[in-house]
């Protein structure tokens, strides 16, 4: 069965970036949402069990969506993917619920090493 995956990012190069990134051999359905409110609708529709999220979007950014996920104790694993690699910004989301945070733009082997590390992934 295919894992659902949404990929939240307000840029399109970005979405499919990071579509390209994920490990061939892992059996996705892939959904992309331009914003923070469609990315919550997604994950509210089962459409996102693994989410990549940015943090800089239009409409809700990402604080706000790890923020709903938390409060309304949405069914989600995200792993940040922004460009904002302060230390502020990853301690706050790992706060919020993030399990990990990647600095873009990602490539392949990274995004494997994640999955695997959380054992969403088998090596």
């Amino acid at each position: 069965m295919a894992t659902p995956i949404l990929i939240c990012d307000d840029s399109s190069f970005a979405r499919k970036q990071m579509a390209r990134a994920l490990p061939k051999e892992w059996a996705v359905d892939i959904t992309f949402a331009e914003n923070g409110e469609l990315g919550l609708a997604a994950i509210r529709a089962g459409k996102g069990e693994v989410v990549f999220l940015d943090l800089t979007m239009p409409v809700l950014d990402g604080y706000g969506v790890l923020e709903a996920i938390k409060a309304q104790d949405l069914p989600a694993m995200v792993i940040v993917v922004s460009g904002d690699i302060q230390p502020e910004a990853q301690e706050r989301v790992k706060k919020l619920g993030a399990m990990d945070f990647i600095k873009k733009p990602t490539d392949h082997e990274k995004i494997t090493q994640v999955l695997i590390q959380f054992g969403i992934l088998e090596s």
